[in-house]
């Protein structure tokens, strides 16, 4: 990681609220085209809701993976004790990741998504606060059946104003797969595991045009896509998340790089 600053452009998408095992079997082709060995990383979260997740991830705690450690980081903030940093890490001496990319020349968006992203109350102004620019609308939201899409044409404009030659730090949190999803099966009066992954099916259909944008700026771009953390439909009597159980710790991962040699 620490190589490819300053030289690749970085997409970082939480596919929130995306269980592992949905993700496992679920129809699609266009991420399996792209995820190595066409197939997820089995990782446990670092929290079990969107919030905490993802002030974890932006100081460099990612998807930690299942089998025995330690494992060293894409990236890291400084801090003492650190176990987890090493040759490869990325290691950066801002409170949070987008500071340091800004830092380092990385034009840095967030494109938000659920409501811990919406500018609306203070709370949903900490996350996109570390961003140079961020945006947020009820067309990107958990009640708009083409968030995504919204999010791309929002994306698209963004890059087609962007110089060439200035690197871009896009973070993408999708909202299709978290409660309510059962508007992506017709006639479905609940969410349930078929509509989350008729959620998943969607989402899949976008991602084509996500990564020519991300890829198609004439440099190579790291894509780091995961779930912030899974969900429940009735698993030991629970519905959502936050609470410690094995399909909410237990989440998708993968990295790659889109337009390398």
């Amino acid at each position: 990681m620490r190589e490819l600053i300053g030289t690749h452009d970085l997409l970082f998408v939480t596919l929130d609220t995306l269980r592992y095992d949905v993700a496992a079997r679920a129809g699609t082709p266009v991420l399996r085209s792209v995820l190595p060995g066409g197939r997820w990383e089995r990782r446990h979260t670092p929290a079990s809701f969107t919030y905490a997740a993802h002030h974890a991830f932006f100081a460099g705690f990612l998807p930690t993976p299942t089998t025995p450690g330690p494992h060293e980081r894409l990236f890291a903030a400084r801090f003492g004790g650190s176990e987890t940093s090493g040759p490869g890490t990325y290691v950066f001496d801002h409170p949070d990741l987008p500071g340091a990319l800004a830092a380092e020349g990385y034009h840095t968006v967030c494109l938000g998504g659920v409501g811990f992203f919406n500018p609306a109350a203070p709370l949903g102004r900490v996350l996109p606060g570390m961003f140079a620019e961020s945006h947020w609308e009820r067309a990107f939201g958990v009640t708009a059946p083409d968030c995504v899409g919204a999010q791309l044409d929002r994306l698209e404009k963004i890059i087609g104003e962007l110089p060439a030659d200035r690197p871009l730090f896009t973070f993408l949190n999708v909202a299709a797969l978290h409660q309510p999803n059962r508007h992506y099966v017709p006639g479905a009066a609940e969410d349930s595991l078929s509509t989350h992954a008729a959620a998943l099916e969607y989402v899949d259909r976008q991602m084509g045009r996500l990564f020519d944008l991300a890829g198609g700026r004439g440099r190579p771009c790291l894509v780091i896509i995961c779930s912030d953390h899974g969900t429940l439909y009735g698993e030991d009597g629970h519905i959502g998340h936050r609470v410690a159980h094995e399909a909410v710790w237990t989440v998708p991962y993968a990295d790659f790089i889109l337009g390398a040699p």
